[in-house]
């Protein structure tokens, strides 16, 4: 492994460690610089902010500590109930593993986190980054927590030029060499603050940034460049069907996905399996009630780490009488009354979804053609117009 010899190492710590204590941000879970950070916190924000922008979780991580304000609260907490204050964040894995980690804490360590690396991994959800980061910022450890805005930065600091994710070990390497002794958390969250309002992925804001003179980047003319990164591989696009049903008191038929896998344990609208190709009679084989069917035009689209989805949506309005058929798998539908939909754990693609069938939302299909309507069958699905 390539690490760069007699870096300026001693000049880029203190440098960056008084720019953190004048221009660092102000945020919910963070403690004033030089401070220990409540574990709590410390690991609640890191395990929200995995996939998603600070804009976006602090109202999010301010509610969770309003509804959960320790680790035995939220350990204590209905599974159903954490799932529903996460929709929207995404990755819901990270929602089960945060409830399933709460409960370890609580329940096998007293309700302390493990102040070590080692101890903070053997958790549920914490992988090598969050135990870092919590390591360093809550319990003053000398770790180095790497994620997407410190690796931008070391690799502009040190003109790493190994696209990544190959670099990431290199990348890793110069994290732990730089990492002081002391104030380990404040410098981490130095280099993240740092990657995310001047060293920033387009344009990074080079004139106010506190190491430009020892930054190799700058000086090779690469900085707005690096890092780069290896192409990827085009996502595959799946498809699906889904189904809304609407009983007369206004309830609204859900089923409850496997705890395990893609959006585990989260609520949906009876659907499809999502296959690479358009589900053919679906209203006859998939449908979960015997009714008047309405194929609702457009299609639904999202996307997930590894795929695109499109799903077409049918609509019906059913009695109170109606009945399941087995493929709407009974044990796990519940009817939901509208009202407490905004409320319930619905992933962000099945709120797509009920928009779309309330008319809410209407995705087109202009690019991709007209697409073909679900023949009628035995269901008597009905080619019309929602």
């Amino acid at each position: 492994m390539d690490v760069p010899k007699g870096a300026p190492d001693t000049k880029i710590v203190p440098a960056l460690l008084a720019w953190y204590r004048r221009e660092g941000r102000a945020l919910p879970w963070r403690a004033p610089p030089g401070k220990l950070q409540d574990p709590y916190k410390v690991w609640l924000s890191e395990i929200m902010l995995q996939q998603t922008t600070v804009k976006a979780v602090t109202p999010r991580f301010i509610d969770f500590l309003r509804r959960w304000p320790d680790v035995d609260a939220l350990g204590k907490a209905a599974l159903g109930d954490v799932l529903a204050a996460w929709a929207g964040l995404g990755y819901y894995a990270r929602a089960r593993n945060l409830h399933a980690c709460a409960r370890a804490v609580s329940e096998t360590h007293g309700g302390r986190f493990p102040d070590t690396e080692a101890g903070l991994r053997a958790l549920p959800g914490i992988g090598a980054y969050t135990a870092a980061a919590i390591a360093a910022i809550a319990f003053g450890r000398r770790a180095s927590p790497v994620d997407g805005n410190i690796e931008r930065v070391l690799a502009r600091l040190f003109a790493v030029e190994m696209p990544l994710p190959a670099a990431k070990p290199q990348i890793k390497a110069l994290a732990e060499r730089l990492t002081p002794a002391e104030h380990a958390g404040d410098f981490a969250q130095a280099l993240m603050d740092l990657g995310a309002m001047v060293c920033t992925p387009r344009r990074p804001a080079c004139g106010r940034c506190p190491v430009r003179p020892d930054c190799r980047g700058v000086a090779a003319g690469l900085a707005d460049l690096l890092p780069y990164k290896a192409a990827k591989a085009e996502r595959p696009t799946r498809r699906g069907a889904a189904f809304v049903a609407i009983r007369e008191d206004g309830t609204v038929l859900l089923r409850e996905r496997p705890p395990k896998g893609l959006l585990g344990g989260m609520l949906e609208t009876p659907s499809t399996p999502w296959d690479e190709r358009q589900p053919k009679e679906a209203a006859e084989v998939h449908a979960p009630l015997i009714a008047d069917w309405t194929c609702v035009p457009g299609i639904v689209t999202h996307t997930f780490t590894h795929f695109h989805l499109e799903l077409t949506v049918y609509r019906a309005e059913v009695g109170r009488d109606a009945k399941l058929t087995p493929a709407a798998d009974p044990a796990r539908c519940r009817w939901v009354a509208q009202r407490d939909l905004a409320h319930a754990a619905l992933p962000s693609v099945m709120r797509k979804v009920l928009a779309h069938a309330s008319g809410e939302v209407r995705a087109t299909s202009k690019s991709r053609g007209a697409r073909k309507r679900a023949s009628a069958g035995p269901q008597r699905a009905r080619r019309r117009s929602a």
